[in-house]
């Protein structure tokens, strides 16, 4: 049976939510019920602003079966959730308004619609709005495929996170009593730094300055609600692009294992102070192109990089969202002769996952030690030179 929901065909796209406090020891059969009672569709109203969220078996936007089999795999739940809204928008209840008002001030001596008569015409659109909302022409269904690896305690949501990610959280943590939170590059950086004793050098870094000029306390786009160092994200990616640019093009990870990295496809840079802007390269090697390496030598950040990444024989082409460490447009690449299972798509997940924050462990070590100004020193060097030409020429 074709499935709509990409983790187990297809690209992959998804943020991912660390789940604690889910109890169970395996996803059992009072999971998979619990599942069913909240199925998408089971609970409707015709309210104007309705919105319902449920769960969806994974075959088609209306599946409403469930089952160990066919949801389970490879220790991991694999699933949907649909967000079912029945909202009249904002712009036809306007005009409605407006034809209400001018139908009651047409014969008033100044054209204008009275106090009382406005009341009038609010109440008919209000009225207007449960006749159209309860024929259904205004319902709209959004859904969203999900992977819950239990053991990793990871929740892999397949879209950006936002409102929709918001309900889907609310459901999951309301029928399963669990508790979900936003994995992040601040947030596995904070992870990594308890694990390898490095927190409180985790906690005194700051936003480096890697060109000339007074050193900013954060940036524009950081999230105001989290106190996690995101912004190692945008500067993890810089100093991959300098690694591969000046060293090597295969980095070690913690486990020992060796990845080989190309940056590759898109590239966005913005200026972290807001000033200058923010712009997309979309090239075979956006960072081989002469807009590229000026916009960082003018003080602009990586935000998002298309890259290859290959570990053990096992390729992906992917792009990875600095801050969030979002991963969109995720290829598995095979051999031409090679066959893919279900448990095969879930274990490349993993993989896919393990390789980006293995990357990034690798430079949390680097950020955190003592050697890590000899690090800036080069980067601030390689980024220099064109930088003083561009000067003297000006």
């Amino acid at each position: 049976m074709e499935t709509y929901m990409p983790f187990l065909s297809g690209s992959l796209s998804f943020e991912r939510f660390r789940v604690e406090n889910f109890d169970a020891d395996s996803f059992d059969q009072e999971h998979v019920d619990l599942m069913a009672k909240y199925a998408a569709g089971k609970f409707e109203t015709n309210s104007t602003e309705n919105v319902h969220t449920g769960f969806l078996g994974g075959a088609h936007l209306f599946d409403q079966d469930f089952d160990l089999d066919k949801n389970v795999i490879n220790d991991a739940v694999h699933f949907g959730i649909r967000i079912d809204t029945n909202q009249i928008p904002s712009a036809i209840k306007n005009a409605w308004l407006q034809m209400e008002l001018a139908a009651r001030a047409k014969d008033n001596p100044s054209g204008v619609a009275t106090k009382a008569q406005r009341k009038e015409a609010k109440e008919a659109v209000e009225q207007r709005c449960e006749v159209e909302a309860a024929t259904g022409k205004y319902r709209k269904f959004q859904p969203f495929s999900l992977l819950w690896d239990y053991g990793y305690k990871m929740l892999y949501f397949g879209g950006t996170a936002g409102t929709a990610s918001g309900h889907c959280a609310d459901l999951l943590e309301r029928v399963f009593q669990v508790e979900l939170g936003h994995v992040s590059a601040g947030t596995i950086a904070q992870a990594w730094a308890i694990e390898a004793d490095r927190y409180a050098e985790m906690d005194d870094v700051v936003p480096a300055g890697f060109c000339p000029g007074p050193v900013h306390g954060s940036v524009a786009w950081a999230n105001e609600h989290s106190q996690a160092p995101d912004f190692l994200g945008n500067e993890f990616l810089l100093w991959l692009w300098w690694t591969l640019e000046t060293q090597t093009d295969t980095i070690t990870i913690p486990d020992g294992s060796e990845v080989t990295v190309m940056l590759s496809k898109t590239l966005t840079l913005e200026c972290p102070v807001g000033e200058s802007g923010k712009e997309t390269i979309t090239a075979e090697s956006p960072v081989k192109l002469p807009e590229a390496m000026q916009a960082i030598q003018h003080g602009k950040l990586p935000r998002k990089s298309g890259m290859i990444i290959v570990r053990d024989g096992q390729q992906f082409d992917l792009t990875l969202q600095a801050e969030t460490f979002g991963i969109s447009g995720a290829k598995i690449i095979l051999d031409d002769d090679a066959e893919f299972e279900n448990e095969d798509r879930i274990e490349a997940v993993r993989t896919l996952c393990d390789t980006v924050d293995g990357m990034f462990h690798t430079f949390c070590e680097r950020r955190t030690n003592e050697t890590w100004s000899k690090d800036l020193q080069s980067i601030q060097n390689w980024l220099a030179p064109v930088q003083q030409r561009g000067n003297q020429a000006a």
